[in-house]
C-alpha cells in the first residue's frame, strides 16, 4: 500500500479541544482507520506544523475523502504528501 506524509496543523478551535480533550487525537486516528487508512506512526512537533502523520492508504482518493472530511470540521488543516521508501526509490531510480 502507497505511504503517504500528513501535515497537519490544528486550528485555534482545534487547539482548544486538544487541550480540553487530549484523547481526542487517538480517537481521529480510530476514525482514519475505519476509513481504510492505517496509521504508521504520529509524532506531535514544534515548528510550522502541530503533527506528522506516516499512513498507508489505498490510493490518492483515500487519502482526499480522509482530509476533506477532517478539513471540513475547522479544527485542522492538512497537507499530505505522497512518500516511496528509499529503498524502493533507489529501485526505481537505478540503470
Amino acid at each position: 500500500m502507497p505511504y503517504y506524509v500528513i501535515l497537519s496543523t490544528l486550528t485555534d478551535e482545534g487547539l482548544e479541544t486538544v487541550k480540553e480533550k487530549p484523547h481526542r487525537i487517538m480517537e481521529v486516528n480510530k476514525e482514519i482507520e475505519a476509513m481504510g487508512i492505517k496509521v504508521i506512526e504520529q509524532f506531535a512537533v514544534l515548528g510550522p506544523y502541530d503533527f506528522v502523520t506516516i499512513i498507508e492508504a489505498p490510493n490518492n482518493e483515500t487519502v482526499m475523502k480522509m482530509s476533506v472530511e477532517l478539513g471540513s470540521r475547522g479544527t485542522v488543516k492538512l497537507m499530505s504528501l505522497p512518500a516511496v521508501k528509499v529503498e524502493n526509490f533507489v529501485e526505481l531510480i537505478k540503470d
